[in-house]
């Protein structure tokens, strides 16, 4: 039940905010909006206020954003004209286009605003746990216990800064202050070069010193401002993973079948329910930013195709021509089922491998 809830509540979050962009730039533009629909298929609950109708449909996997002239060739009411999409100029069908992405991007760092505002941000402190023999921590004499307050210098707060130090190293000894058992003391300690996968699965050369974490996290609280600063670089950062993953995916760096689809997001939707608010709003920021991502892929039927298309318009000094369009969209459109079917049939073989 609680996948059920999960998958509503954060599939409707980021559909609605998505097309909650299209639909306030279209406006701020002057396009006359004709349907806001949340799902797609057969109308299960409506109302029109003004010239728009709001509706709620039944297939609840995406949602549309209808304006008055979206395709080239329809015909339109003369008094229509000043309110179409296509007879906007191609910058502004840019951002209206872009402005569903986008705000996928803003509801991330709404998200992680409040997170860090309200609940502070946790940090892993730098707090040895496990010593591995042989290794320069081991020779330099450092224990399970020890806190790590300074290395070369420069205090250290959480766990990340100490492990940057360390691979940032080069190899060169490190001067390190320790607090143990209620006292300072300092140790040299010269990091080795060691062969460890990242998170893609590949083989890089890093500086290690053989030292694992105790686990035990801190909350620091967070000022409006730092968690602005904070939300803006989280978002930053997912943003910059997934680019990396989806390319890593077509370089075969990462396998196919750990791609997932709605029912692995449903799954993994209802786990953070049961884990709490923080962790379903954190993850609907995650893949909030995700979809902004992918919507922006140059894929005729996707925004970002939307948007080759209009950008090749500006170039050119003149639309594409619709028979280009529409070949297109059907490539679009063909090469969406094919990643719906295989993304269902990962997560169907995911399932019963349980």
């Amino acid at each position: 039940m609680s996948s059920v809830i999960g998958f509503v509540v954060v599939l409707g979050v980021l559909i609605f905010f998505h097309e909650l962009g299209h639909f306030i730039v279209a406006k701020a533009f002057g396009v006359g909006v004709e349907k806001f629909s949340l799902g797609f298929g057969p109308k299960i609950l409506g109302k029109t206020i003004g010239r728009t109708e709001y509706r709620l449909s039944a297939i609840p996997l995406g949602g549309y954003v209808k304006m008055v002239g979206e395709q080239p060739d329809e015909e339109l009411d003369p008094a229509d004209v000043p309110f179409s999409f296509t007879h906007k100029n191609v910058w502004q069908r840019i951002l209206i286009v872009a402005a569903g992405p986008f705000f996928n991007f803003f509801l991330a760092i709404i998200i992680f605003f409040g997170i860090f505002w309200f609940s502070g941000m946790m940090v892993l402190q730098p707090i040895i746990g496990e010593v591995s023999p042989g290794l320069p921590a081991h020779a330099a004499g450092l224990v399970s216990g020890d806190k790590i307050l300074e290395i070369d210098g420069a205090p250290i707060t959480d766990w990340s800064e100490m492990a940057e130090k360390i691979v940032d190293s080069n190899g060169q000894p490190l001067e390190i202050l320790i607090l143990r058992q209620d006292r300072q003391m300092s140790v040299t300690v010269q990091p080795k070069a060691d062969i460890m996968k990242n998170m893609f699965g590949e083989e890089q050369r890093r500086y290690i010193i053989g030292v694992t974490s105790t686990g035990d996290v801190l909350t620091h609280p967070m000022g409006p401002v730092a968690a602005f600063g904070e939300s803006l670089n989280r978002t930053f950062l997912i943003c910059k993973l997934t680019v990396l993953s989806v390319v890593k995916v077509f370089q075969g760096a990462i396998p196919a079948d750990t791609i997932g689809g709605p029912i692995l997001i449903a799954q993994m939707a209802g786990e953070q329910v049961e884990q709490g608010l923080v962790n379903l709003f954190a993850f609907i920021a995650l893949i909030s930013v995700n979809l902004g991502i992918l919507n922006l892929l140059p894929v005729p039927v996707l925004d970002g195709g939307h948007i080759l298309f209009f950008s090749i318009e500006a170039i050119i000094r003149r639309p594409v021509s619709i028979k280009t369009r529409e070949i297109a969209q059907q490539i679009g459109i063909f090469l969406l089922l094919m990643l719906m079917v295989f993304v269902f049939y990962n997560d169907i073989m995911r399932f019963f491998e349980k």
